[in-house]
């Protein structure tokens, strides 16, 4: 019998446990001493609420499926179908194969292959390692055709402390900007700063009653080009820190209100490259050139690390 999503990839260094799936390069599960970091999914379950997947060649929503790109117009599978949108591109059920798997560290790899929606061969690797700073995910694509590619990433993890409510915790989120969306089809309609408003969380701050399903950006760097976002418990004095690297220019936030069941158990914060339906704002969108030209890949890294008052 094989698990929904296949083989189970486990690695751990200093106090860190992860385990990365076959199915979709999930990440399933991080621990720090024993103590979840992430709220995950056991090996006998399908990943819900697109817990720990990884998003390309595109991330979150392109509206209707349809897109046009270098002068052609393009459709993809209507994959939510309830706001007729593609949603959260190609791989994330994908059979990803090892490249190699040590004690401390995974490394995978998918080929997309060219399609009707997207005419392009893509391969796409995606390296989990733990040490002592905590885990480290490093996304990479590399254009196989002979024509441009469009292509943005990003991951769906959901930060735990216990099993929540996260109303109590602290957040701390570096970002100045929401994206606005409507409410029926969660597609962008404008953005406005987030300055002293209800998500304003640039400093620690209690999440209260807050509702989040947004898009935001402009982040918050630090010296090395990192924004980091924070989520604590002030009581148990523990937490979780979530960073993104210079690629990384947006972060979906969700708070799970659509899953009763889980609704904030815990809190999705989601690196993206690009914001929703960029394929067709072209916001922030990547642009991989011809195979064999420079600008044919691009890689970029995000991760967490336990915090411990």
């Amino acid at each position: 019998m094989v698990a929904p999503t296949g083989e189970q990839f486990e690695i751990a260094a200093a106090g860190y446990r992860a385990v990365v799936t076959e199915g979709g390069a999930t990440l399933r599960s991080v621990e720090y001493d024993g103590r979840p970091l992430l709220d995950g999914f056991d090996a006998d379950e399908i990943p819900p609420g697109a817990r720990g997947q990884l998003l390309a060649p595109w991330v979150n929503r392109i509206r209707d499926g349809r897109y046009d790109f270098g002068g052609k117009a393009y459709q993809l599978p209507i994959s939510e179908v309830a706001r007729h949108n593609a949603s959260h591109g190609l791989v994330r059920w994908a059979a990803w194969t090892v490249e190699e798997h040590t004690d401390h560290s995974v490394s995978l790899i998918c080929r997309v292959m060219a399609q009707s929606g997207y005419p392009w061969t893509l391969d796409l690797h995606a390296t989990y390692d733990l040490s002592a700073d905590g885990l480290t995910v490093t996304h990479s694509a590399a254009n196989l055709s002979s024509t441009p590619a469009p292509y943005a990433v990003g991951a769906h993890p959901y930060l735990a402390i216990g099993t929540g409510p996260i109303d109590a915790f602290e957040l701390t989120l570096p970002v100045a900007t929401r994206l606005l969306a409507d409410p029926e089809r969660k597609l962008p309609t404008g953005a406005e700063p987030v300055d002293g408003g209800d998500y304003d969380f640039r400093m620690a701050r209690p999440i209260g009653a807050t509702v989040f399903d947004h898009a935001f950006t402009d982040l918050v760097r630090d010296d090395q080009g990192r924004a980091t976002t924070v989520l604590h418990d002030p009581v148990a004095g523990q937490g979780v820190a979530l960073w993104v690297d210079a690629r990384h220019s947006w972060l979906q936030v969700y708070s799970g209100e659509e899953t009763p069941s889980t609704a904030r158990r815990s809190l999705a914060v989601e690196p993206m490259t690009a914001p929703p339906d960029a394929f067709n704002s072209g916001t922030d969108l990547v642009v991989l050139a011809p195979a064999g030209d420079p600008g044919d890949d691009h890689t970029c890294a995000w991760g967490l690390r336990a915090i411990t008052d």
